[in-house]
């Protein structure tokens, strides 16, 4: 029996009616809490009048949490793809209701309390997530560790990174549309998977929304699948890979600011600020700045545009400015004249070596030449063949002349 729920009323199958609600429980191992959730659920389908199915996505459990399933009539979804988020996708992807639910199979959320996550759906949401925060949190049911810094910090970092309006980020409990989960095109397949749903959904301008949720105990006697540091750095890891303004072109335009004022101060002549002398050795140092921001600068427009172009990221209007007005000429044009411009300095440098009859020469003097002649031919460099790469990432992008 596939149907969501086994009713004395005996109420019309959902198969055979509209099902607009899917409930998703992602389940490995979950035999000593699976019935549990699975009758809740119910109870909440029956309460509130729902045309619903119960789907438990299996991720290769061996003991006996099929059974379960089926015995309580959920519809059991066998998913091979290891990890959390793959079951989670297997589970949704087969889900046949406008509204998909999605919480744990370990006990620790209520599934007799998702009417405010249904309504809030209905009312128009794209995606509505749990707070565990507003909703309580029992003793015990999660550790001091993701209570006071994990989930804080990586909350934070995402409202800073991406804007997501969501004061817990990693709540198990969540309900989104299904229409709006094929939008997402979610590919995370381990604990990162929460995070990739909170901040695809704002990058795409989706209507969310968060309620609050209880959390107690789970009721297993089994550690639980969540590593802290391992599923914590997944996290971090994944908000950082998404964000090539955070990982690559913020520190980079730092860094190349601070070696471009570095460099041009010490150009000059040498600096002392109190009892410390600068000199060439700072100036080459201030030249490696300038080369490595300017690197990483590059790199964040490469990962912006392939984000883009393979639909991690919606469109964004100042890049596609960019393909209209700076195209792979300009980029040439802009990259040889530093490239001769370095060259000359080069020239200049040799100069000065001839005036001193080809003998030794006082570093301090020279190398105030050699080193902005050497950065500026680098970077020349760099800036033709990121043109060259930039123009294939965005050769789609470009309008035909004719």
């Amino acid at each position: 029996m596939s149907i969501a729920q086994r009713s004395p009323k005996h109420q019309a199958e959902p198969s055979l009616r509209a099902v607009e609600v899917s409930i998703v429980m992602p389940c490995l191992n979950e035999a000593e809490t699976l019935g549990a959730c699975i009758q809740k659920a119910q109870s909440a389908i029956e309460k509130d009048g729902l045309s619903a199915e119960i789907i438990v996505a299996d991720n290769g459990s061996t003991d006996g949490s099929q059974a379960i399933a089926n015995e309580l009539g959920a519809r059991l979804i066998p998913v091979e793809r290891k990890g959390y988020g793959s079951a989670l996708i297997g589970g949704i992807q087969a889900a046949r209701g406008e509204f998909v639910i999605m919480g744990d199979a370990d006990d620790s959320y209520d599934f007799t309390a998702i009417a405010p996550l249904i309504a809030a759906l209905r009312d128009g949401c794209d995606l509505v997530v749990g707070n565990r925060f507003l909703g309580g949190i029992e003793p015990g049911a999660m550790p001091w560790s993701h209570r006071w810094i994990g989930n804080p910090v990586l909350t934070f970092i995402s409202r800073i990174f991406f804007h997501t309006p969501v004061g817990d980020a990693h709540c198990g409990l969540r309900g989104f549309r299904k229409e709006a989960f094929q939008r997402m095109k979610l590919r995370a397949t381990g604990m990162e998977f929460a995070s990739e749903m909170v901040i695809k959904a704002s990058l795409k301008g989706m209507r969310i929304a968060e309620v609050p949720v209880a959390l107690r105990p789970d009721g297993r006697s089994r550690a639980p699948h969540l590593r802290t540091w391992r599923d914590g750095w997944r996290h971090l890891r994944f908000m950082l890979l998404f964000s090539p303004r955070w990982l690559f072109l913020y520190p980079g335009a730092a860094l190349f600011a601070v070696g471009l004022l570095a460099g041009a101060a010490l150009e000059i002549g040498p600096v002392k600020i109190g009892p410390f002398g600068f000199d060439i050795s700072t100036l080459l140092l201030a030249g490696f700045c300038c080369l490595i921001g300017y690197q990483l600068v590059v790199f964040a427009v490469f990962t912006k545009v392939f984000a883009m172009r393979e639909g991690f990221h919606p469109p964004n209007a100042s890049y596609a400015a960019m393909f209209r007005y700076v195209r792979l000429e300009t980029g040439l044009v802009l990259g040889l004249l530093m490239v001769l411009l370095g060259i000359g300095g080069l020239i200049l440098a040799v100069l000065s070596w001839q005036v001193m009859g080809f003998g030794v020469l006082d570093p301090r003097t020279t190398m105030r030449e050699v080193i902005p002649a050497a950065v500026l031919l680098t970077l020349g460099v760099q800036t033709v063949f990121a043109s060259f790469f930039l123009s294939i990432l965005g050769i789609d992008s470009e309008s035909d002349p004719r």
